[in-house]
């Protein structure tokens, strides 16, 4: 089978197509047919070599859609299922970005049923990546949230759920984005970080990475939680400041798959390509400007 993957770190061109053996799933284990595979930023990171591995070969891809077409001892799947799945670890010899994937069963939801499967790959990484981050900053109804980045692929499902919580959010993003982002639920558009006061918001989900910037919006004793672990600013005013590391989940999958589904999630796909274009795709990732995933359709 094809797999798209790196053996030495670069830009776009680093990215090869080989021929691979077909993986065999273990228990608890399930192999995915790829029917779609979102490309996302931390793909970059991995090719470049942000995370290391060098002289190793390095699978791409996290973000999966597609049919389950063979399964381990215990793995509760069935051949034929529709599922989606996250494929977590940026050291992998192979990744999603491929014929096939074998995934832990326990990373495995059932694919949503209003979408296609380019928009359900769209999905995985960035709603668990949004979900997680607002279980760590542990907001109450009420609560004052900021999100920067609020039109990309993480800060648009923080927006829509943090709104579904109760919490009165302020969407930051580029100025031709406010009607999207009031329409996941924001409360309020700033297009400028200046435009927020210092220390009046409980809270930052700092999708944009601004740091210190956004920081400074936290009140005393708030928190503050980054997208990139390790990354963070140092905690100041008491506030609590961290990053996400996102987990495979199977089980919060299928709770974010039922909101698609419910239309309470909104998943957007900014271009389809076929997995021999994977050097096109990482070409387009680092033009920047994106509004949704681009996705890799085997």
């Amino acid at each position: 089978m094809r797999a798209a993957v790196v053996t030495s770190f670069g830009g776009p061109e680093s990215v090869e197509i080989v021929e691979v053996a077909l993986p065999e799933p273990g228990a608890r284990q399930v192999r995915i047919k790829v029917a779609a595979a979102g490309v996302n930023p931390v793909d970059a990171g991995v090719r470049a070599g942000v995370f290391g591995g060098a002289g190793k070969r390095l699978g791409l891809g996290w973000d999966v859609a597609g049919v389950v077409d063979a399964v381990g001892v215990a793995s509760g799947w069935n051949v034929g299922d529709e599922v989606v799945a996250l494929a977590y670890g940026t050291a992998k010899s192979l990744g999603t970005h491929a014929d096939h994937v074998v995934v832990d069963a326990d990373a495995v939801a059932v694919a949503p049923r209003s979408v296609d499967a380019a928009h359900a790959a769209s999905l995985p990484l960035n709603a668990l990546t949004a979900a997680q981050a607002l279980d760590g900053l542990r907001l109450e109804p009420g609560a004052s949230l900021l999100v920067t980045g609020a039109a990309g692929a993480v800060g648009g499902y923080a927006v829509q759920l943090a709104a579904r919580l109760g919490v009165s959010v302020t969407a930051l993003a580029r100025e031709g984005d406010e009607e999207f982002v009031r329409s996941l639920g924001a409360d309020r558009f700033v297009s400028e970080p200046e435009a927020v006061a210092p220390g009046s918001v409980d809270a930052v989900l700092d999708a944009a990475l601004l740091g210190e910037v956004a920081l400074e919006r936290v009140r005393d004793g708030g928190a503050f939680l980054g997208v990139i672990p390790g990354a963070q600013p140092a905690s100041v005013r008491g506030v609590r400041t961290g990053a996400v590391e996102v987990a495979a989940d199977g089980a919060r999958l299928a709770e974010l798959v039922a909101l698609v589904d419910e239309g309470a999630l909104t998943t957007r796909v900014a271009g389809t390509y076929a997995l021999d274009e994977a050097v096109k795709v990482h070409a387009r990732l680092a033009e920047g400007g994106l509004r949704g995933r681009l996705v890799l359709v085997p």
